[in-house]
């Protein structure tokens, strides 16, 4: 009898480990500010990306995928509770704070047998709620050296660069991790977000290109009073210095915390590569429309040249889950926080309902689940993530998540999905964009600005793609 029952007990836990491999493993990649136009995957002719294009070859690439808040930290928030901003709480990064006890789609999961876990950037807090573990960046992180906060709140610094710090630590939590419970990674990468500053193996890896200058560039914001009154132009906002790291004395360089906290190697190897291209810009001489075109040149180079090493790092994920028999049980997802202006209009930076401001590239593998290569074209918004990991784990979505579940799509079935979407932008400081709110449907874009300009605009997205009337 006592034999019977052990064996019963046995049983009964193999058959929990063997349900509980069934539910999907997930692993949610989040970048920051990387534009769909510096994807191959998206077509883009500017770079190569074969991590995000094998997920996108694997699996499915969404054309109209959107973010409801073009802003870091509210992104991120949209993203976990599966609730507009202006829900969750955290509506800008200037006077809101997150509310971390609230329910997200990783405490349904933790709660209900998954081991979860946090790497890389977060900015929403040092003290996440809801995970198994978690090593994050405090706020936005470092490219070089980057501090950590540990699950006790320590803080430690850790030599290398911060993008592949992140994959590290991920592989070592995915390296000591239980392995009877199904688990979901969220690793978030500092990369590509300003100030652009490459991994030393990629300095000067796009020197020899041209990159187009786009048809928008010279924009004249005629008819647009908010675009008119905005300062994030790459002629007067981009930063020679800050940005664009054209000082002219070691001194200036040290007020810079980015490259003060180098180590004296990597400092040799940023003085080596960054000097040289200052000292040959001072004796061009460059100004007006020649000096806007070469800030343009150089702020491509430096933001392609980071996005090399966030890609190179989404290969080594994909590749881990290869090497550990993972793949055929994984989700993976890949996302930015937002869309990035690649100098249309002549902008950098975010925050517009603009399309390359709310549109996010996005692209998801799941085995068994999704037909290889799909391109889907519905409005696929942030807020939808959640609810359909939900989905997929087999939990139930709560009611308070606004999102929906797009996991039928994923499987090709025919269904009702939105025609229209909501965005609400709230701050009203940085670069002057003024708050703003809209709707879009397929062909029809309608924006209402606010406090710093009162205006409205509505756009034919057919007959006007680029939004300039």
């Amino acid at each position: 009898m006592i034999r019977k029952n052990i064996f019963l007990v046995f049983l009964s836990c193999i058959t929990f480990v063997i349900q509980a491999q069934k539910r999907p493993n997930i692993v949610l990649i989040i970048s920051d500010d990387h534009s769909y136009q510096t994807i191959s995957a998206y077509g883009s002719k500017l770079i190569k990306t074969p991590g995000i294009d094998r997920i996108a070859q694997e699996g499915a690439r969404f054309d109209h995928a959107y973010v409801t808040n073009s802003i870091c930290g509210p992104s991120r928030a949209v993203i976990v509770t599966g609730k507009y901003s202006h829900k969750n709480g955290f509506k800008d990064n200037e006077t809101s704070h997150f509310d971390a006890s609230q329910r997200t789609f990783v405490s349904e999961l933790t709660r209900n047998g998954y081991q979860t876990a946090l790497i890389g950037k977060w900015h929403l807090g040092d003290q996440p709620q809801g995970f198994s573990y978690f090593k994050i960046f405090p706020g936005m992180g470092q490219y070089y050296n980057p501090d950590f906060i540990n699950m006790d709140g320590s803080r430690v610094r850790v030599e290398g660069y911060g993008t592949t710090l992140a994959e590290d630590f991920a592989e070592e939590w995915l390296d000591g991790r239980d392995t009877t419970k199904p688990f979901c990674l969220i690793l978030g990468q500092k990369g590509v977000h300003r100030t652009w500053v490459p991994d030393i193996q990629d300095f000067g890896k796009f020197d020899n290109v041209v990159f187009p200058i786009p048809p928008t560039f010279y924009d004249d914001y005629s008819g647009r009073k908010a675009a008119a009154v905005q300062d994030m132009t790459i002629e007067k906002t981009l930063l020679m210095g800050y940005d664009l790291k054209m000082f002219d004395s070691a001194a200036q360089k040290d007020k810079m915390g980015y490259i003060a906290r180098m180590n004296p190697a990597q400092r040799a190897a940023f003085d080596a590569y960054y000097d040289p291209i200052y000292a040959d810009l001072k004796s061009r001489q460059l100004s007006g429309r020649a000096l806007t075109e070469w800030k343009f040149q150089h702020y491509m180079r430096d933001y392609l040249s980071s996005v090399l090493s966030l890609d190179r790092n989404i290969e080594r994920t994909l590749n881990y889950l290869d090497a550990h028999n993972l793949t055929d049980n994984t989700i993976v997802i890949y996302l930015s926080d937002q869309g990035f202006y690649m100098g249309e209009h002549g902008w950098f930076d975010k925050r517009w309902m603009y399309e390359e401001s709310f549109r996010t590239p996005m692209v998801i593998r799941y085995p068994g689940v999704i037909k290889p290569g799909s391109v889907h074209n519905q409005f696929i918004l942030n807020l939808d993530i959640g609810p359909t990991l939900l989905e997929a784990a087999g939990l139930k979505i709560p009611e308070d998540m606004q999102g929906a579940s797009f996991l039928p799509l994923l499987k090709g079935e025919k269904t009702g999905w939105r025609d229209a979407m909501y965005y609400h932008y709230y701050e009203n400081g940085e670069h002057s964009v003024s708050p703003h709110f809209g709707v879009r449907t397929e062909r029809y874009k309608l924006i209402r600005f606010y406090k710093r300009v009162d205006s409205w605009e509505l756009y034919d997205l057919k007959k006007d793609p680029n939004e300039m009337h």
